[in-house]
């Protein structure tokens, strides 16, 4: 895929959002980063899935300093009648934009050329052809001679007649020009008789047949000429043209509101700054051929980079964005060694964001929105130029064409100088911004977490129970969540009843405690059965342990965790029974 993208260093989110983007692009200053230091952490550059590093620029003042913080952002609606009335007259003068714009085909249309420059002279108008020139000077010459006055010889001749000249009116028109030679018979003055061969130039007149043909001619141009109002009536015939995004069209769907609302909150309810918006896209859509990228293969070495996963407790999808991948110089050199790779990267970026997005509910009341969560975790930083190219490019495509898809930035495995960082350019960030962003050093990263995705729908290596391929649980086995004090035990006891097999899986985030498991049965005089012997679990041993024991009587069993060390420890699991087979 504007404002609550991060600018990270390394590529990778899937929404951009711009309500404030525009602001943040002339508010918040980009300052310059130490050379290990990520960029300024936008919604932009989160939803690009990098951290994008700035050029030095001074920083400008901004009014959102003075704005009060708000604990978290909440998304609002796009349901048409919750609106304010402002937004509601917003959203219907841009959707009367749109319909002028789609019956004139505005958004197919190419761009309007620039204008050209300026003439130093005036152009001058074009000559006749030589051939016409001749023509018309020898017809001219002709006309002079005839109204010179005669002499007195002259006037004895007997005066030849002349047809008709070029109408004045017509001056440049090609005249046909005759010689006639005529014979006279002259008397000198010794009575002789001499006959002389007089020369006249007969300057044709046009046929009237010819002036009634051209006469005809303007009249029939004249009828088929067709006036301004069946000008109009044919362009009302024409039907207005049909522009999707995302799949749905800009008019005429119950989520083609949605769509709008985006680009009218990215624009701060601007319309006309709204509608520019939605053409440049649509123009840009179209350039980029995204219709053609959504059918490439673009190979699969990327998805441990970029994926999606599970949902947050609202129902967001949630899209993982790990920069640590990129410390691997194959991956590395294979994406951004040189042009050809980081524009094939590119296509891949979008590629990804635009199949998350056509899998949103795009109903006023649905979801259409993303949580980000961004993996800081051995970051490569801005040190790595190719990568802060590829990426500053994905940034700014995302943020001018993907408008508000972000819900909530995370950020984990945040390092320390990050942290001081980002304190010091909040004061350049809108406060729209900065409801979205939520950070977390290592020691507090799945706890941050488990505040805004349920233990089942976070991955393993992030500290959740949700593991790919075929598992005993799925995201759908509720989790429950329990705080182990220092220096104590905890017990889970889980009932049966019936002759089952029972399943259970549990982990302690960090772990570093001991872990034993038991039946007891119901019944009196029969023996406890060790099912787990009790042990101590390290950090580096395995993340989640799975369990299962065949129930032959009602009883219970009995899982023991022994916190001896000084830190509270997080304890998640989950237990089911299947039918047994005896």
């Amino acid at each position: 895929m504007a404002e609550d993208t991060q600018k990270p260093a390394a590529a990778e989110e899937v929404a951009v959002e711009k309500p404030v983007a525009e602001k943040e692009k002339e508010q918040a200053p980009a300052p310059v980063p130490e050379p290990e230091a990520p960029g300024k952490p936008t919604e932009e550059s989160a939803a690009a899935g990098v951290e994008e590093v700035a050029e030095p620029e001074k920083p400008k003042p901004v009014e959102e300093e003075k704005i009060a913080q708000s604990a978290s952002f909440k998304e609002e609606s796009n349901v048409v009648g919750e609106l304010p009335d402002p937004q509601k007259k917003a959203l219907d003068e841009l959707k009367q934009l749109i319909q002028d714009a789609l019956n004139k085909h505005e958004f197919t249309a190419p761009p309007p050329p620039p204008p050209p420059p300026a003439a130093k002279e005036e152009e001058k108008a074009p000559e006749a052809p030589p051939k016409e020139k001749e023509a018309a000077a020898a017809a001219e010459e002709q006309v002079v001679k005839a109204e010179e006055p005669k002499t007195g010889e002259e006037e004895k001749k007997p005066a030849v007649e002349v047809e008709s000249k070029a109408p004045e009116s017509e001056p440049a028109a090609p005249a046909e020009v005759e010689v006639v030679v005529e014979k006279v018979a002259t008397v000198d003055e010794d009575g002789a008789k001499t006959v002389e061969a007089i020369e006249e130039t007969i300057v044709a007149a046009k046929p009237e047949v010819e002036e009634a043909e051209v006469t005809t001619t303007k009249k029939e141009a004249e009828v088929a000429a067709p006036s301004d109002e069946q000008t109009k009536d044919k362009e009302a015939e024409v039907p207005p043209e049909k522009v999707f995004i995302w799949g749905i069209p800009l008019l005429g769907d119950d989520r083609s509101d949605t769509i709008l609302l985006k680009f009218l909150r990215a624009r701060d309810f601007k319309v006309k700054d709204a509608f520019t918006m939605i053409k440049n896209t649509v123009r840009w859509r179209n350039e980029f051929g995204i219709d053609a990228v959504l059918e490439e293969d673009l190979g699969n070495d990327l998805d441990k980079v970029v994926f999606m996963h599970g949902v947050d407790k609202e129902g967001h999808p949630v899209c993982y964005n790990v920069f640590g991948e990129f410390q691997n110089k194959e991956l590395y050199h294979n994406n951004f060694s040189d042009d050809e790779k980081r524009t094939k990267f590119l296509k891949w970026r979008i590629q990804f964001l635009e199949k998350s997005i056509r899998k949103l509910d795009f109903s006023p009341s649905g979801i259409c929105t993303i949580v980000q969560i961004n993996d800081l975790k051995n970051s490569p930083g801005p040190a790595k130029r190719d990568l802060r190219i590829a990426t500053n490019q994905a940034v700014h495509l995302l943020q001018d064409n993907y408008p508000e898809f972000v819900a909530r930035q995370v950020f984990i495995n945040v390092p320390w100088w990050y942290l001081a960082f980002n304190r010091m350019i909040s004061p350049f960030l809108t406060q729209r911004t900065k409801s979205k962003f939520v950070f977390s050093g290592p020691s507090k990263s799945a706890e941050t977490l488990f505040k805004y995705i349920a233990p089942e729908q976070v991955p393993v290596q992030y500290g959740g129970l949700s593991r790919e391929g075929e598992q005993e649980f799925t995201t759908t086995d509720p989790v429950t969540e329990v705080v182990v004090k220092p220096a104590s035990k905890y017990t889970v006891e889980i009932p049966v009843t019936e002759r089952s097999i029972l399943v259970w899986e549990l982990r302690v985030l960090g772990w570093d405690v001991s872990y034993g498991a038991e039946f007891v049965p119901s019944a009196e005089g029969s023996y406890t059965v060790i099912v787990s012997k009790t042990r101590k679990v390290a950090p580096t041993d395995e993340p989640v342990i799975c369990d299962t024991f065949k129930i032959g009587e009602p009883g219970k069993v009995v899982l023991t965790i022994d916190n001896q060390s000084s830190k509270k420890k997080k304890l998640l699991y989950r237990s089911k029974t299947k039918p047994s087979s005896d």
